[in-house]
């Protein structure tokens, strides 16, 4: 588990203060199965505090549940979803001279790119200020601009694992130097994200240490196990 120390010395049936202040501290970032598992509480218990104390989700949190959500077997989407080998019905139609209203005005031409268009290997600043480096030209700028310390890391490393993301060690997007990157979970990226907003630099630097050291730890178990 990510959460504090503290989180696993309340285990009452009654809501206590001391439960309900934890609640109102981890509830808005952390996933609510984790605090559940802590107080040995139901789902629908915590979610009920917590309406009452008007907490709501953070845009990180709910993002990374459902994406959590989505990994399970017995999700509900997964039966529609479109399965590797699967068709699409529409493929190989062709409808040529189709556009409805004053599409076929606008439309571009064959071979005619916009003016923003950008050779292979252009650079560009993204909006949250990364370095970014044009590698593909399929249209979809989120596909063909990749960051430069990510083209760095991978460079060393190989691919980026799926859930994972290249972060800088110092927060400092102009210092894109290998030394100074490093490979993290989405999940704990969120949890830096937050705790950087919300408190002191002293607390956010123990937070952090004590982050590396149990994920340290539990690199160290899954060994023992493997060996």
């Amino acid at each position: 588990m990510t959460l504090r120390p503290e989180l696993s010395v309340l285990n009452g049936k009654k809501w206590t203060a001391g439960e309900r202040r934890i609640v109102r501290k981890f509830y808005v970032d952390i996933p609510t199965r984790e605090i559940c598992e802590h107080l040995g509480r139901s789902l629908s218990s915590v979610y009920s505090q917590a309406a009452k104390m008007g907490l709501r989700k953070s845009i990180e949190c709910i993002a990374e549940e459902a994406r959590q959500r989505c990994l399970q077997p017995d999700h509900g989407g997964r039966p529609t979803r479109f399965q590797k080998g699967l068709v699409p019905h529409n493929k190989g139609l062709r409808r040529p001279g189709w556009a409805p209203g004053r599409m076929r005005e606008t439309q571009f031409r064959k071979g005619q790119k916009p003016h923003t268009w950008k050779p292979l290997y252009a650079t560009r600043f993204s909006k949250d200020g990364y370095l970014q480096m044009k590698m593909s030209d399929t249209g979809y700028p989120p596909h063909d601009w990749v960051g430069v310390h990510i083209l760095i890391w991978e460079d060393k490393h190989g691919p980026v694992p799926p859930g994972y993301a290249v972060v800088f060690k110092d927060g400092d997007k102009t210092r894109i130097r290998l030394r100074n990157l490093e490979l993290i979970s989405r999940a704990e990226l969120m949890r830096r994200n937050s705790i950087h907003n919300r408190y002191p630099k002293e607390m956010v630097d123990t937070i952090m240490l004590l982050g590396a050291v149990k994920r340290k730890l539990r690199e160290k178990r899954a060994k023992e196990h493997n060996d």
